[in-house]
């Protein structure tokens, strides 16, 4: 029955500020763990769960988006009927602000299907998770929305919701960045409701003139709707700035983290790209790393997270970074607690070193 559920992911959130990593692509192109993309985790458990139709709405920026989910070849989407469709703004920039989703689009979008529920699910959260029993418990309970979460929002920075759950787990209060948090209920970014409530809030809204259908904005009616949480038990990781972004990616390098998010019983899908072996020489030093294909180490490399492409010369070091795609580190250089976007170069005798709490970032195609 679950390919009678239809997904949506908003791929953008204007809330999340990833500084110089987000210049060039929206949150949900976001490389994240060595070969992916945020969106990929959302495309990933919608399509184990067995959902077969799923739109991705965007509004910024949306070009390496589009260029990475392709036709949905990778997660078997591309299809004649059903599959992945992307959903751009319809308007123009004169009649489209830039700033929210389009509402109109949406609704026109989603009005003309028959699948009895749609789950919605942003990007910046990351886990690895089939929503059978999520279903299963929101069709049984009778609530308007089901809402998952979890119990670690003491870790986790701004922007960040938290909410309420009585004894019956119904929803019963909202707070959006409160700066002492009632309880560690956190929003893992995902919710299903029926399709039918979901087109009806949309056109309410357009009529009201709202042009905002964030997640929040549909957590924020749990006084007029019946909105049931139910807990996620596995580990999630949420991006939501550039500290975040750093820490989360240095939990992945050890487990239970690793495992539980790329190792599970459900495979992460996403683009496939042919790169040779990666080649380390034998004066390397390579320690708790997690390097993609295509990489050439001739260095040390402790504690990071290197995507494909990279390539590190002899006699530099590389400690507790994250380095994008096709960044070239040369001979003698130091990098300690740094994230440098695809297409960098970093020149000989170069010392990097930022504070695990406010790494340093280079942009996209920079020469330092």
């Amino acid at each position: 029955m679950y390919n009678k559920v239809i997904g949506l992911i908003l791929a953008d959130d204007l809330a999340i500020n990833l500084g110089e990593l987000s210049y060039s692509r929206g949150i949900g192109a976001m490389p994240f763990g060595g070969r992916y993309r945020l969106i990929d985790f959302a495309l990933s458990n919608f399509v184990n769960t067995g959902m077969l139709t799923i739109g991705v709405s965007t509004f910024l920026k949306y070009r390496s988006l589009m260029d990475h989910l392709g036709t949905g070849a990778a997660w078997d989407l591309d299809r004649m009927n059903q599959g992945l469709h992307i959903l751009p703004p319809n308007y123009g920039l004169e009649a489209h602000s830039g700033e929210s989703y389009d509402l109109t689009g949406l609704w026109d979008f989603y009005r003309d299907f028959s699948h009895p529920y749609i789950i919605i699910s942003t990007c910046h959260c990351v886990f690895n998770m089939t929503y059978e029993d999520f279903i299963e418990t929101h069709i049984n309970s009778g609530a308007d929305m089901t809402v998952l979460y979890n119990e670690d929002g003491y870790r986790c920075g701004s922007p960040i919701t938290f909410f309420d759950i009585d004894e019956n787990n119904r929803i019963t209060g909202v707070y959006y960045n409160p700066e002492k948090p009632k309880s560690n209920n956190t929003s893992v970014g995902t919710l299903i409701m029926h399709r039918e409530l979901f087109v009806d809030l949309l056109s309410n809204m357009m009529s009201r003139g709202i042009q905002d259908a964030s997640f929040l904005t549909f957590l924020r009616m749990f006084k007029t709707y019946d909105i049931r949480g139910y807990k996620f038990e596995g580990e999630a990781l949420r991006i939501n700035s550039i500290q975040s972004y750093f820490n989360e990616t240095m939990r992945v390098l050890s487990d239970p983290v690793r495992s539980q998010i790329f190792y599970g019983e459900y495979p992460i899908y996403t683009k496939v790209k042919d790169e040779a072996p990666t080649y380390y020489n034998d004066s390397c030093v390579v320690d708790n790393s997690m390097i993609s294909d295509g990489c050439v180490i001739q260095g040390t490399v402790q504690d990071s997270m290197l995507f494909r492409g990279v390539t590190v010369s002899g006699q530099s070091t590389v400690n507790n970074s994250i380095l994008f795609q096709d960044t070239f580190v040369s001979e003698g250089c130091q990098l300690e607690n740094v994230i440098v976007d695809k297409n960098s170069v970093i020149r000989p005798g170069t010392k990097l070193i930022g504070n695990p709490n406010y790494p340093i970032v280079i942009g996209k195609g920079v020469i330092v």
